[in-house]
């Protein structure tokens, strides 16, 4: 019986890791695809001058 013990945990983890792939697949795309994808752009948009920014010389 304690081999039962030893292999529930990673099965458990197995089939939630498993769900976990599952939903994440199914929740890309879709009707909020687009929604997503401007919010990203704007954060990336706002973070992009700030990186290109020179600085000064001996930096």
């Amino acid at each position: 019986m304690d081999y039962v013990a030893a292999l529930l945990p990673p099965v458990v983890m197995a089939v939630a890791f498993t769900a976990l792939i599952v939903t994440m697949v199914k929740s890309q795309g879709g009707a909020n695809k687009s929604k997503e994808d401007a919010a990203v752009d704007a954060v990336l948009a706002r973070t992009e001058p700030a990186a290109q920014e020179p600085r000064g010389q001996g930096a």
